[in-house]
């Protein structure tokens, strides 16, 4: 399919030019700002009955809203679990109003939100959610991987995400043993169809100054579901041989930050918008030298992460649902070409 526009929307005094193409191909440009403002939250997904919100989640919609207004946030990006625990039935399905549309309300947030699905939407209608992107004018879900591209305002320099399916790479779960890995994928012809796709996008977008990948599963994590033995034995090797500045994901219910020795790769888990889990219970996974952070105190009703990406440096900051305080700050560093 050639690539065709899909969506040309306004969005808080900027113009953005969404384009899709059979893998879904977003470019985005924006010339209002010094810096490239967005977000990153996961496991966001409330819960099937009323009031659909959890109060980790509610409390995370506010503190996004009010940060989101302070930083001027130009994107979102969702990376999965976003309606537990069985995903959606429809397009028409009231969760996406219950848990979605009526819980991040702040007109701060009306902006773009970039979606992949976690293990709890495949227990539903992932086809459903793709399909919202045709009713929600912020909801971009446009096939199970795609490629962001925003350029950083009055600059030439570009910062790309990899937007990528984890559980169709690795399978899903068995939530009865949440210490398990995830069952073998389905389909093996369709793993290696998107591994193709994600070293075509890593080839692709070489000379960008920042690229990320994200999705739901976490490369390294020592919570409860912990490293994820497919990511690292197949994506890892891809991250640090095209020098990907981040990964960010979800799926363990806490914040963390991981970087091995003698590698400039960035491991961000960012999966507590829904509930905080303070297992570790792979903290013997994970060399205790990697590990920069870990947060996972129930008391903070949630957690989320804002980023401002400059030429200079990317400024990562994870906050806190109860009072949008900063809980930690790092720099993902411009790639060295």
């Amino acid at each position: 399919m050639d690539s065709h526009t899909v969506r040309a929307s306004l969005y808080t005094s900027c113009i953005l030019f969404v384009l899709v193409s059979l893998q879904g191909s977003y470019s985005a440009y924006l010339g209002q700002k010094n810096s490239l403002n967005f977000m990153v939250l996961a496991d966001w997904g409330g819960q099937p009955n009323y009031p659909f919100y959890t109060t980790c989640e509610e409390y995370v919609a506010k503190q996004m809203g009010d940060l989101a207004s302070n930083y001027a946030t130009q994107f979102v990006l969702a990376l999965g679990d976003n309606f537990y625990y069985d995903g959606v039935q429809s397009v028409t399905d009231p969760r996406f109003n219950e848990t979605f549309e009526n819980v991040f309300t702040a007109d701060s947030l009306q902006v773009p939100w970039y979606v992949v699905a976690g293990n709890h939407d495949w227990h539903g209608n992932v086809t459903a959610q793709i399909l919202y992107s045709n009713v929600s004018k912020r909801w971009n879900f446009p096939s199970l991987y795609y490629l962001v591209r925003y350029q950083i305002p009055s600059t030439q320099e570009m910062v790309s995400f990899i937007m990528i399916d984890t559980v169709s790479l690795s399978g899903t779960t068995d939530d009865s043993n949440v210490l398990q890995q995830p069952t073998k994928p389905k389909d093996l012809f369709l793993v290696e169809k998107q591994f193709s796709w994600i070293e075509d996008q890593l080839k692709a977008t070489m000379n960008d100054t920042y690229v990320i990948v994200a999705g739901h599963y976490p490369v390294w994590s020592i919570a409860e579901h912990g490293p994820t033995e497919l990511l690292v034995d197949r994506l890892r090797p891809l991250l640090i041989k095209y020098n990907v500045n981040a990964y960010f994901s979800g799926h363990d219910h806490n914040l963390q930050h991981i970087r091995e020795d003698n590698s400039s790769v960035e491991y961000f888990v960012i999966g507590s918008a829904h509930e905080v889990d303070p297992s570790v219970a792979h903290k013997k996974d994970v060399p205790e030298n990697w590990v920069k952070f870990h947060y996972a105190d129930e008391s903070s009703l949630g957690g989320f992460a804002y980023m401002e990406a400059t030429t200079s440096g990317m400024d990562f900051t994870f906050a806190d649902g109860r009072a949008g305080k900063s809980l930690y700050h790092a720099t993902i560093k411009p790639r060295k070409m």
